[in-house]
């Protein structure tokens, strides 16, 4: 069934706004692969935080048009699903990346972040970048060691000192 001029305004006005919002995007390929594995995919896209949409390359284009994901146009062609990280930059390529192991049908053509196109090969890196609260628990530990090196600095005087009079005190013990 072909797509009215008003459901095309509303899926491009939908994507913009996803797209306007989101922290990074992938576009792979999901030729080869059947309707179950893409509903397995929309159900980690959703518990993963990550908006997952088909839509047409020209729809496509005009939608990321005025966002960071502008640098993308030129380059969705073909049969391609958007997915954009709405949560921690790295969710969508997790996701990708993730199920793209169990099902080499899906290929990643595009990668972006922050109105920069990486190449392909960059999904890895960009899988690894830590969510939000493992950035956060990464910079309490380093705010922490500090601190810490200063306790066990301030405490080893004392204990130094009391191993010091135990030593003297034994060493009187063994001399009597």
């Amino acid at each position: 069934m072909a797509l009215t001029l008003e459901d095309k305004k509303q899926i491009v006005s939908e994507v913009a706004a996803v797209a306007a919002e989101a922290h990074s995007a992938v576009a792979a390929e999901y030729r080869g692969l059947s309707v179950e594995q893409m509903t397995a995919l929309r159900k980690k896209a959703r518990a993963g935080g990550v908006y997952l949409r088909v839509v047409k390359n020209t729809l496509a284009r005009r939608a990321v048009e005025g966002t960071d994901f502008e640098c993308m146009q030129e380059g969705l062609t073909g049969p391609l699903l958007l997915a954009f990280s709405q949560e921690d930059p790295g969710a969508a390529a997790r996701v990708i990346k993730d199920f793209a192991k169990e099902h080499d049908k899906l290929n990643v053509k595009l990668v972006a972040i922050s109105g920069q196109l990486l190449d392909a090969s960059q999904l890895d890196r960009l899988a690894s970048l830590p969510t939000k609260d493992q950035a956060i628990s990464m910079l309490m530990a380093l705010m922490k060691a500090p601190v810490e090196k200063l306790a066990r600095t301030v405490n080893e005087v004392p204990g130094k000192l009391v191993r010091t009079v135990a030593a003297i005190r034994d060493q009187k013990q063994a001399s009597a």
